[in-house]
């Protein structure tokens, strides 16, 4: 099955041109450091000239009713342009967990607004990591904190998965409810805002909650930042080259030194593998696939990354030049959802 048809490739397009006139490298330094933690009015274009938010929501619920596989493209833009935005945090996490809920009141009642781009953030992580919800529930108590929340300080709704016994639960709760307390952290990858939400007896409004909720969110969360991955690897690949068609070291473009030209086709061949892996993986939305698609992407973005560093010399770990951006965004991304090392055992199982 192919994954570029006609509709997905002027999807791409559309999102590419978008970003290309809006979310160059300054205007990615500025979004940096905005309030929000992302360019509020580049967000609203997106939303409203493409409908990016409402790609994967079904037209009951105010959405386009189109497939996880469009959202995957879009994905793959702002990754290649390191674009932050609510796009996967509250589009893609939170919006899915809803789905995935099957509880249709709530989804009625919240999921319209994610569609038209109002932030939803899912509270998950405990600072150990995604093995294992930060929160537990006590009832419709909650007590604990969640960490590595995407969108988690400015979500005008959170969704809590939250340990209640040997089980998870997901709860709905208002930010500004009494005894909820949010942050954003400092983070290795500037160009992705993360929070931590404490939660001390804070009454949650139960939802529905399907003994394979986590798995399956997990799944759509590890395909959808294969995607990033997979576009951010291919940007710094482009980098690199450019650079290499340019830099001169005795009398000659450094792009014409076989040995160079050796270590581009290594990275090419990284990249186009690790699209090939995350293509897969969201036509198949397979659990297996999606384990595959994290360990794959994250090492080949990494070394890409480690690569670009590498060819560039000394000018790339300056803050002026975007390449320290990628390395950053690489190993930032290998630790989003958990390692890597933990899902080797389970793939082919």
């Amino acid at each position: 099955m192919t994954f570029e048809t006609e509709d997905r490739a002027a999807l791409r397009e559309s999102v590419r041109n978008l970003l290309a006139k809006h979310s160059d490298s300054s205007a990615v330094r500025k979004a940096i450091t905005a309030p929000e933690g992302y360019d509020a009015g580049l967000w609203e274009r997106m939303v409203e000239q493409i409908g990016v938010a409402a790609l994967a929501v079904p037209e009951d619920y105010d959405g386009v009713g189109a497939s996880l596989a469009e959202t995957h493209v879009v994905l793959e833009e702002l990754g290649r342009t390191l674009t932050p935005s609510p796009m996967l945090g509250s589009a893609v996490l939170a919006a899915q967990a809803l789905l995935l809920s099957g509880d249709t009141e709530a989804c009625a009642r919240l999921l319209p607004g994610i569609a038209a781009g109002e932030i939803a953030a899912v509270c998950w992580a405990s600072a150990a990591g995604w093995s294992s919800p930060g929160v537990t529930a006590t009832g419709d108590r909650l007590d604990g904190t969640a960490h590595y929340v995407l969108g988690g300080d400015v979500a005008s709704t959170l969704l809590v998965l939250a340990r209640d016994g040997d089980a998870v639960a997901l709860f709905e709760v208002d930010p500004h409810a009494t005894g909820v307390t949010r942050r954003r952290v400092p983070t290795m990858d500037p160009t992705r805002s993360l929070a931590q939400v404490r939660f001390d007896g804070v009454t949650g409004r139960p939802l529905a909650s399907p003994a394979d909720l986590v798995d399956r969110l997990r799944t759509v969360a590890l395909i959808a930042l294969s995607a990033e991955q997979v576009g951010a690897a291919q940007a710094a690949l482009d980098l690199t080259v450019e650079y290499t068609k340019n830099r001169k070291q005795f009398g000659r473009v450094i792009g014409s030194f076989q040995a160079l030209k050796h270590r581009m086709a290594d990275m090419y061949a990284l990249v186009e593998t690790a699209r090939s892996m995350s293509y897969a993986a969201a036509l198949s939305q397979d659990t297996q696939d999606a384990y595959a698609a994290k360990v794959y992407c994250s090492e080949a973005f990494e070394q890409v990354a480690a690569e670009t560093i590498q060819l560039h010399g000394g000018i790339a770990i300056t803050w002026e030049h975007d390449a320290q951006l990628y390395f950053k965004r690489a190993h930032g991304t290998a630790q989003l959802f958990g390692q890597p090392r933990e899902f080797l055992a389970a793939i082919g199982m």
